[in-house]
């Protein structure tokens, strides 16, 4: 790990229980509005926004949302179901940090359309990729087979959140580009599309569904990503802390907190798992990982 500057369950048993855990509220606070006294119970609120489902956003929201209430800051949470709300959210303020922004391009379209009113605090992650993932047993190896072999997947791609960046790129460009024009992205959710993933799988037939790395999934089944010779899905990207405009104005240290976390692959598929898999989508399993990890924390905090 250096330091500078991926949404449920474990698969055998997609629960209910588990997927409502990932819209977890966090708790509220004082109305302070700087963070001079951070660290004294009187820091401030902030308030941590993620999409529902996302479990890349879900897990870096409860680490800092533990390392914001162990420094004296009160912590709020908002699961929204959609990347959409969580921009609009920041742009006007509602919402002070998306910890788990795709950039550059995933959330483009976002960046673009809110830029002025929004600040990248950094990335706290490289080497994040879009793909289409298939079992591991599935015989074709790259996105451009599917197009002849449309009736083993039912003609369907099995996608996530209507609107998420990986959606609009799938339709927009992916699609298009290997002419599979047979073929319907369906709309759903990321807990809808892992549970006919698990279905898929338990009977040992074909299924294409809409995937990303880092992503907790690839540790709980056995799943390839389809290459993309065209290169459609773009360069890989970094998983960054998107913040409102007055943000490091107004709490310097936690914008300078944010801006100097880095995570290792193997630092943020602990981090996941533990969220999602060990605790079930509970904020716990990233107290876990804090506590595992407190010298990561005591480098980006000073104590």
């Amino acid at each position: 790990m250096a330091v500078r500057n991926g949404r449920l369950t474990t698969l055998t048993g997609l629960s209910a229980a588990a997927i409502l855990a990932l819209s977890a509220c966090g708790d509220g606070g004082d109305d302070g509005n700087g963070d001079d006294n951070g660290g004294n119970g009187d820091g401030g609120t902030i308030t941590l926004g993620y999409i529902d489902g996302w479990t890349d956003g879900s897990s870096t929201t409860f680490l800092w949302q533990h390392i914001l209430e162990e420094q004296g800051y009160d912590v709020e949470i908002e699961a929204l179901g959609d990347a959409a709300p969580v921009y609009q959210g920041l742009a006007d303020g509602d919402i002070d940090v998306y910890p788990s922004a795709w950039l550059p391009g995933t959330h483009a379209e976002y960046m673009d359309s809110h830029g002025d009113d929004l600040e990248d605090l950094g990335a706290y992650y490289e080497g994040a990729v879009l793909t289409l993932a298939v079992p591991e047993y599935t015989e074709i190896d790259s996105i451009e087979e599917l197009s002849e072999n449309a009736a083993d997947f039912d003609s369907q791609i099995v996608g996530i959140e209507a609107g998420a960046g990986h959606m609009a790129t799938t339709e927009n460009d992916v699609m298009p580009g290997y002419g599979l024009d047979d073929f319907d992205l369906v709309e759903s959710s990321t807990a809808a599309m892992l549970s006919e993933l698990d279905n898929a799988i338990e009977a040992e037939e074909d299924i294409v569904v809409t995937l990303w790395r880092p992503f907790w999934a690839y540790g709980s089944w056995d799943l390839k990503d389809l290459e993309d010779p065209e290169g459609l899905y773009g360069e890989e990207e970094t998983l960054n802390l998107v913040a409102s405009a007055d943000f490091s104005e107004e709490f310097p240290d936690v914008a300078e907190w944010m801006s100097a976390l880095e995570l290792s692959d193997d630092e943020y598929a602990e981090l996941e798992r533990l969220v999602v898999e060990e605790h079930d989508g509970d904020a716990e399993g990233a107290v876990e990982w804090a506590e595992a990890h407190p010298e990561i924390i005591e480098e980006l905090t000073g104590e």
